[in-house]
């Protein structure tokens, strides 16, 4: 499973309602951090499957909810649990650390 693009149209359905937590990456083609922390999302995307979905959503494109959650640098990647962000992680983390960051959310 790859990580899915999360969109205005979409957003709802991709995250708020999800019924797994889900990890959306704020980022932007221009980001370096981003670009570098991407190939460890798609990883813990196919690691946690049906555990953890991983969504990213391009604050370019869709500012409107990087605006919306506070997102004012990137990459930002906000943990939603039932609708709600329960943990914010800013900045491109080794994958261990993002691990530790998620683990008490993934089941």
């Amino acid at each position: 499973m790859a990580t899915e693009k999360a969109t205005t149209a979409n957003f709802k359905e991709l995250v708020l309602d999800s019924a797994i937590p889900v990890l959306v990456d704020f980022w932007a083609e221009w980001c370096g951090p981003c670009r570098a922390i991407a190939p460890v999302l798609e990883e813990l995307s196919g690691e946690y499957v049906g555990r953890l979905k991983i969504v990213k959503l391009n604050t370019d494109e869709d500012p409107s909810i990087a605006v919306k959650y506070g997102v004012s640098s990137i990459p930002t990647m906000n943990l939603f649990l039932g609708g709600e962000v329960v943990k914010t992680i800013v900045g491109a983390k080794p994958k261990p650390t993002l691990i530790r960051d998620l683990e008490e959310f993934i089941k």
